[in-house]
């Protein structure tokens, strides 16, 4: 009887150490952290980028670190997309400022197991697993129609861009060749500004002084655009093409300062990636790497239209 007790003691014990025979809960799954990465903070077309990645990470219950140079710089962008591979973030979206300067760190990303993705420029030699974007080349055939069509197919032009990012490259090709098709045109002059809108003043104001009988600018970013003051010194006989469709831009066209702006997905660049990284991470790989957001022209024609469609995308609609 006592071996009885002594028995019956020993099991409750047990019991009680095993934690009354109930199994531990299993650990709650790991949240996702996804880095989106925009060429500059001081670009406001990527803030739409930040705020449509935000939506996409509280649909889908993953954090995203948004965190890029402060101005356009490939050093330091480079620095901040290392520094993710070093906190083995799950997934990584970029918006790459030089394509052949940061492939070789894509790729290091890649090769560690995190999946890259781009949108707005790309990358395409790298090991990146999709692009979300426009079809820059074809966006800039669109510019280069459009100032040939405002032109008459006569008269002078002039470019700006920013060199090393693989969309603005495209798009200058595509607008040059547009415009190649019209011998009555003569292209004066490509201004480099370095992804820099305060120098872009400067190099409006130089170039309206050394020709001030120009036919028309093409921007193929939109930095002329982001403020009123940029475009002061371009006459009302000078057309002007731009990219990009902030509330800034749309204030341009309506006062004629602007005649053709093409704008791009910008709450796309944030949520798309974003995504996509979660499909991949989940075993979805995009059937086709290259997503085409398709682009919006708009003109005074069309400029009401483009603005009630604006105020349904701010407010978190498609």
């Amino acid at each position: 009887m006592k071996r009885l007790v002594l028995s019956v003691v020993a099991l409750a014990m047990g019991v009680v150490a095993c934690g009354g025979g109930t199994p531990d809960a299993p650990p709650a799954p790991k949240k996702l952290r996804f880095a989106l990465i925009p060429k500059s903070l001081d670009i406001p077309v990527f803030d739409y980028a930040r705020i449509g990645g935000e939506r996409a990470a509280a649909a889908l219950g993953v954090e995203v670190i948004y965190r890029g140079p402060d101005r356009a710089d490939e050093l330091r962008q480079k620095e901040v997309l290392e520094s993710f591979i070093t906190q083995k973030v799950d997934g990584i979206a970029i918006s790459v400022s030089n394509a052949s300067f940061l492939t070789p760190t894509i790729d290091r990303a890649v090769e560690a197991g995190i999946p890259v993705v781009t949108w707005d420029s790309d990358a395409p030699a790298s090991k990146r697993l999709a692009f979300y974007g426009v079809d820059d080349y074809k966006s800039g055939i669109v510019m280069g129609e459009e100032t040939a069509r405002m032109l008459n197919g006569k008269g002078t032009v002039a470019f700006i861009t920013s060199l090393g990012a693989n969309n603005l490259a495209r798009r200058l090709e595509g607008a040059r060749e547009a415009l190649a098709k019209h011998p009555g045109i003569t292209i004066l002059e490509t201004y480099d500004i370095k992804e820099d809108s305060v120098r872009t003043g400067e190099i409006i104001a130089t170039g309206t002084n050394r020709y001030p009988n120009l036919g028309a600018w093409i921007s193929v970013g939109g930095w002329p655009v982001f403020s009123a003051n940029a475009l002061a010194p371009v006459p009302p006989t000078t057309k002007f093409v731009s990219f990009d469709t902030v509330p800034s831009a749309i204030t341009l066209l309506r006062a004629g300062k602007v005649q053709v702006l093409l704008g791009q997905k910008y709450f796309g660049w944030g949520e798309e990636p974003i995504k996509l990284l979660h499909g991949i991470i989940n075993g979805r790989k995009p059937a086709n790497p290259i997503i085409d957001s398709g682009v919006d022209v708009v003109t005074a024609a069309t400029v009401d239209a483009y603005e009630a469609a604006w105020k349904v995308m701010v407010a978190g609609g498609k």
